[in-house]
């Protein structure tokens, strides 16, 4: 008997090395378990596992009790409360900023609208009063513009607006009443032909003359704020046309009467910022 006990004993198969085996698995388990962690983006997770492992190991945990659940939603501590807030408050989040585009982009589009009602209204008095060889607009991403000839408003060599003229500056002035949030900018240009004259010496004296009192037959409105308004000469220097013929120094000679958008689109933004 004790001799088939022996035989027994011997036939029984060593398990000794599954707990080597099983350390290897579990540290293995535990490398690949940081690497996983490693490669994702959330800190606050990656920082409860490397404070999980760094207690398991240095806590004299048993081998085959280090099967612990790793506490993923451990609560940060100060510092990395610290570190996953914004660096500079003056700089705005995610949410703050997407607003703020939104109401750039809603201010855009309710001036889009304004500017084209605006040039309607202009063009259809245009066409009304067969004043199309004299009086044009213009919609850019910047601004509304309505060039005025200048023998629409004055005579040769002069700044004093024409009394036929004042009607007009009145029915201008009568449709900018309308559209109260916008700056307006009136200027004067004129041809290369030189110009002395007693009243005159060059002709960026006339050009800016000439805004200047058209500026001031627009402000006769009452219901148009004065600070909205600016004047400004540009005399011979901003052709539109050749001055080497009569009918292109007839272009040059004109005032621009330019109401300007508040709001501008980011590519122009940008391009302004690049230029010196």
């Amino acid at each position: 008997m004790s001799k088939k006990r022996q035989e027994h004993h011997e036939e029984h198969v060593d398990e000794s090395w599954l707990i080597p085996y099983a350390d290897l698995l579990t540290l293995l388990l535990a490398l690949f378990i940081i690497l996983f962690a490693a490669s994702q983006t959330d800190q606050k997770k990656y920082q409860a596992i490397m404070q999980s492992f760094n207690s398991a190991f240095t806590g004299g945990v048993g081998q085959f009790n280090f099967s612990n659940l790793i506490p993923l939603t451990t609560e940060p501590n100060i510092d990395q409360k610290k570190f996953d807030q914004p660096t500079n408050p003056a700089i705005p989040n995610g949410s703050e900023q997407q607003q703020k585009q939104q109401q750039i982009q809603q201010q855009m589009e309710k001036e889009q609208y304004d500017l084209q009602q605006l040039k309607q209204k202009l063009d259809q008095y245009i066409a009304e009063n067969k004043l199309t060889t004299q009086l044009e607009t213009k919609l850019t991403e910047d601004l509304l513009m309505l060039t005025i000839r200048d023998n629409a408003l004055f005579s040769s060599g002069s700044a004093t607006v024409k009394p036929e003229a004042k009607q007009l500056a009145g029915t201008i002035s009568e449709m900018l009443a309308q559209y109260p949030d916008y700056r307006i900018e009136v200027a004067g240009h004129t041809d290369n032909v030189p110009i002395r004259t007693a009243a005159f010496e060059t002709n960026w004296d006339l050009s800016a003359k000439r805004a200047l009192n058209f500026m001031k037959i627009l402000l006769e409105n009452d219901n148009i704020g004065p600070e909205r308004f600016r004047s400004i000469g540009y005399g011979e220097y901003h052709p539109i046309d050749t001055n080497d013929t009569e009918a292109g120094r007839a272009k040059n000679r004109r005032v621009e009467v330019s109401i300007l958008r508040s709001v501008k689109p980011p590519q122009m933004i940008d391009a302004a910022a690049k230029q010196p």
